[in-house]
């Protein structure tokens, strides 16, 4: 009997997808996929850059269509299934599998010490990215020494031009074109009661490690009410480690806070809103992910950063921040997000609003 082990369908320790669903056998199967490459992305964490890592996918699906696409993670949700045929969380059983697996290349975007010393135990022809040599961090090539740099001098990395896009595409030889994050939602089982009003999703929290980036509370509710006013209809989102804060300021404006979701689920969430409000988080790149138009608050990160594909506003604060890629905010003077007015915030709100509706609106005075 003849056994294609080369096939993209093949698993050797259970029955194949056609095999299942047709009855083929590999003889005869006209399901067979060859594989060309064997690609592994390393892409561990934050979950907001695993999500827009996805990018990638588009040109290897495009440059090299017989691809086994195979992603290490620790968050493979966020993963897109459809394109990549194996997800693996970053566990022992996923690293002793990996290690059998002769790869054309690996791809490893993760300034990780487990991330880059995993390269150190793999069989490949070809490495991008990061690796590790004498139990320190570099550079694999040429082409990862820019972003290499700008994790290690702040000065660099407040002066690159270049977009976390931009520098991931030329890590892998290519550049970027505008390539889409790659994302699925799951339908969410909530009914959002905007009746018609365009609904501003609102993301208070960030998460208990950049407390840096969080615009105060009072500011977040201070907006919530300027919405009410304009006809918007706030809707409060966010994880579970923000619930109670999510919570909180829901109840003391009357704004609709439909509680948390498994992340697939939450994808579909912030896909209904019409605009999304957010410090840097993830939810920030699941909105990009599913084209809901953004509002983003950023101080303590270098704005070039963030490739929002003209469906988006930065805002800075007036003052500037004194805290780059800090966890706390560390200046004695004052905190710059103070000096980001909920005014100025409504005002990008609304030219998202008349740009994705095509209508017209109408900001009223701002002497409330």
């Amino acid at each position: 009997m003849e056994i294609k082990t080369d096939c993209r369908f093949f698993r050797g320790d259970i029955p194949c997808a056609p095999h299942k669903e047709y009855g083929v056998h590999c003889e005869n199967c006209s399901y067979y996929e060859p594989i060309e490459q064997r690609i592994l992305m390393i892409k561990l964490g934050a979950i907001g850059d695993v999500i827009r890592t996805t990018a990638l996918l588009r040109r290897i699906r495009a440059e090299m269509p017989g691809a086994k696409i195979y992603w290490l993670t620790y968050y493979p949700d966020a993963v897109p299934r459809q394109w990549v045929d194996e997800v693996l969380p970053f566990s022992l059983e996923s690293v002793l599998s990996l290690e059998t697996i002769p790869f054309d290349w690996v791809i490893n975007l993760d300034k990780d010490h487990y991330a880059c010393a995993l390269t150190r135990r793999l069989q490949y022809q070809r490495l991008s990215g990061f690796t590790v040599r004498d139990g320190v961090i570099v550079p694999a090539d040429h082409r990862a020494e820019p972003k290499y740099l700008t994790g290690l001098f702040d000065d660099i990395s407040q002066q690159n031009p270049h977009s976390y896009l931009e520098e991931i595409f030329y890590i892998c030889g290519w550049e970027f074109r505008g390539e889409e994050y790659v994302i699925e939602p799951e339908p969410a089982s909530v009914v959002i009661p905007n009746e018609g009003k365009p609904i501003i999703a609102m993301n208070p929290g960030c998460g208990r490690r950049w407390i840096s980036r969080q615009w105060p509370p009072d500011r977040w509710k201070a907006l919530i009410r300027l919405c009410q006013k304009e006809q918007l209809f706030p809707m409060v989102v966010g994880g579970k480690e923000d619930e109670e804060l999510n919570r909180r300021i829901a109840d003391e404006t009357g704004a609709f806070y439909p509680g948390t979701f498994p992340l697939r689920q939450f994808f579909d969430l912030i896909a209904r809103a019409d605009v999304l409000v957010t410090p840097v988080t993830m939810a920030l790149h699941v909105a990009l992910g599913v084209k809901t138009p953004v509002v983003v608050f950023v101080n303590i990160f270098n704005p070039a950063e963030f490739e929002l594909y003209n469906r988006g506003i930065l805002l800075l604060p007036e003052k500037p921040c004194r805290c780059y890629f800090r966890q706390r905010c560390v200046n004695p003077d004052y905190f710059c997000l103070d000096y980001l007015s909920p005014d100025t915030v409504l005002e990008a709100v609304m030219q998202l609003v008349e740009k994705s509706t095509g209508s017209q609106l109408e900001v009223s005075s701002p002497a409330r």
